[in-house]
């Protein structure tokens, strides 16, 4: 009885391929997402044109070789499916795009399996059982977000740190202690999640993210936090911006709160810092109220500014001070 349920199963997957091969070359989309499927059929390899396709929440626990074949293809999405490895076949995708692989058992990459994925942007690898990333990954240059929460993940393997167009980097709920030093390499990176894990100490190179935009460290034992200009300007603005994880935390660290209390604000982009800025003169129109000589049609004033970049920027009534043998002068 079994055998016969199963060759009706196979025939009903057939036939469902057999309905999407009928465009041939034309076929650009299938999407077969929670049909019971147990494989993906060797008809596959008759769709060289195939751009997308969906098999999410199936039962395939291995890809055909066939699926090598579809060059063209942007988008494979087979998600919550049965698969124990990131399969050697993707390699052959060099066209592709985004790869969905989350929800399965995956417990390790096939070998090869980064080796021509040159195109790559998008790979979810959430919800699986991987306890390291291979080396292998540097090999994914143009990827823009890699997800991986939901696994076991020990590490961060220093070659991760080389995807120069890291954009996104999800590693949410793994087991990590440590974050490596290379994370610094990431100069893109704008959002960084490593929430629920096991990480003690933030490294002083993240200073160096300067796109950094987004930090979620909830649920570590963290004990020491980076120091820092670039750490402190972001805190700042965090805090200026109310960001609500921040606003709690900050109730923690009274002698942290007690630092940034004495920040500035640039008085051309408008953020505060702490340190490492620059003194000016700026020439001001005086207000009715000032009790000053009717006679004055400029009056200079005290401004700070934050950085070299801000100062090329500063407008013509803007001066800096230079000291020159314990003289001051306006430049």
């Amino acid at each position: 009885m079994c055998d016969v349920y199963a060759s009706v199963h196979v025939f009903m997957e057939e036939k469902l391929f057999l309905r999407a091969v009928k465009g041939g070359k034309n076929t650009k989309i299938i999407t077969l997402n929670g049909k019971k499927m147990t494989k993906i059929p060797s008809t596959i390899g008759n769709l060289p044109g195939l751009k997308v396709l969906n098999l999410q929440k199936n039962l395939v626990s291995k890809v055909c070789s066939e699926l090598s074949t579809l060059t063209q293809l942007t988008v494979l999405n087979l998600g919550n499916n049965l698969l124990e490895e990131v399969p050697e076949e993707v390699k052959y995708l060099t066209s592709l795009k985004n790869l969905h692989l989350f929800g399965n058992r995956i417990n390790r990459f096939a070998s090869g399996a980064c080796d021509g994925l040159k195109n790559l942007i998008l790979l979810n690898l959430n919800n699986n059982q991987l306890t390291y990333i291979p080396k292998e990954v540097s090999r994914l240059e143009s990827l823009i977000y890699l997800t991986i929460n939901h696994n076991q993940l020990t590490s961060i393997p220093r070659e991760l740190c080389f995807l120069k167009n890291l954009s996104e980097l999800q590693l949410n709920y793994n087991q990590l202690i440590c974050i490596p030093e290379e994370i610094k390499f990431l100069k893109r990176l704008r959002k960084l999640f490593l929430a629920r894990n096991n990480i003690e100490v933030l490294p002083e190179v993240l200073c160096h993210l300067t796109n950094l935009r987004i930090l979620d460290i909830a649920g570590n034992v963290i004990q020491i936090f980076p120091t820092g200009e670039i750490t402190s300007r972001f805190v700042m603005n965090e805090l200026t911006e109310r960001n609500p994880f921040l606003m709690e935390a900050i109730e923690w660290y009274p002698e942290v709160w007690d630092i940034i209390s004495k920040g500035r604000k640039c008085a051309i982009c408008g953020k505060s810092f702490l340190g490492i800025w620059i003194e000016c003169v700026e020439f001001v129109s005086p207000s009715k109220n000032w009790k000053i000589s009717r006679n004055l049609t400029l009056v200079p004033l005290r401004t700070l500014i934050c950085s070299y970049q801000c100062f090329n920027l500063r407008g013509p009534n803007q001066f800096g001070i230079a000291r020159v043998q314990s003289s001051e002068k306006l430049i």
